[in-house]
């Protein structure tokens, strides 16, 4: 559904934020999209939103450009930045002036959603704390039925209960037809629903693979020294990332993956190589 080929971004010239993002999120998929801060992650959702242009390379949404902004790709997309802006009113007619743009919205799903989220339709939105604010809008993206989905921190400002309940809302919300994609450090609150991994560092994909690849390949935990690919000191003991080789598939670290991943790419690429 979104295919980008040697994207690179920066807001200064000669100094990229983005650099040769080559990468397809396909349908069917929750993508984690993970990176340290200031890598570009938001960025590169707001360039497939077509809010910004590439400065190099391209990105296609389902075939067309995003910066065309045509009413047909944006009816097709929803997306749920870390920061937003929402009017004076109260929810439900925020939902009732905003649905017309969307031909499946279902209501009925938006109460459904507000009322497992604990959220009041006919509050103001102005009123609502942070975290309020975010379940709202969760709300309203996930009744509009866009068969593309990108959030950027979702769980940003919601409490435990609430993060519990968002994430099985978007496993059932998830199906074959939907590309969903997923912007966070907070990965203990959505690695269970992830099932392909984009890493990005400043060379550009560090990492791109499914859940289910990584986990045959490659194992997390208490693991061989000798055979670490990258170990870290934790309140556990040592812990480090290494070869597969038990013949079953492996519990996936996210955590642990993340930081192996940062220190040396290419020894986990290695690793995912490997038959």
């Amino acid at each position: 559904m979104i295919d980008i080929k040697r994207l690179s971004f920066g807001y200064t010239a000669g100094h990229n934020v983005l650099n040769d993002i080559d990468v397809s999120l396909d349908g069917g998929h929750i993508h984690g999209l993970l990176g340290c801060n200031g890598i570009g992650k938001s960025t590169l959702l707001k360039i497939v939103c077509g809010l910004m242009r590439p400065t190099r390379g391209s990105v296609t949404v389902e075939g067309e450009d995003p910066a065309r902004r045509s009413v047909g790709m944006l009816r097709r997309m929803m997306i749920i930045p870390e920061e937003f802006a929402l009017p004076s009113v109260s929810l439900d007619r925020y939902a009732r002036l905003t649905a017309p743009f969307y031909p499946s919205f279902s209501a009925e799903q938006m109460t459904y959603y507000c009322s497992e989220l604990g959220v009041d339709l006919s509050a103001k939105l102005h009123n609502m704390s942070m975290g309020q604010r975010k379940k709202a809008y969760i709300a309203f993206a996930m009744a509009v039925n866009a068969p593309i989905l990108l959030l950027d921190e979702p769980t940003n400002g919601l409490d435990i209960p609430s993060k519990s309940v968002f994430r099985r809302l978007l496993a059932g919300y998830a199906d074959e037809g939907r590309c969903i994609v997923v912007s966070t450090h907070q990965v203990n609150d959505v690695d269970s629903l992830l099932d392909n991994i984009v890493i990005l560092d400043r060379e550009g994909v560090a990492l791109n693979a499914t859940t289910s690849e990584i986990c045959r390949r490659i194992s997390f935990g208490a693991v061989d020294p000798a055979r670490a690919v990258y170990t870290e000191r934790t309140v556990l003991g040592e812990a480090g990332v290494a070869a597969n080789t038990s013949g079953e598939d492996s519990r996936l670290n996210l955590e642990l993956l993340f930081n192996a991943v940062t220190a040396d790419r290419r020894a986990v690429a290695s690793l995912l190589e490997n038959r």
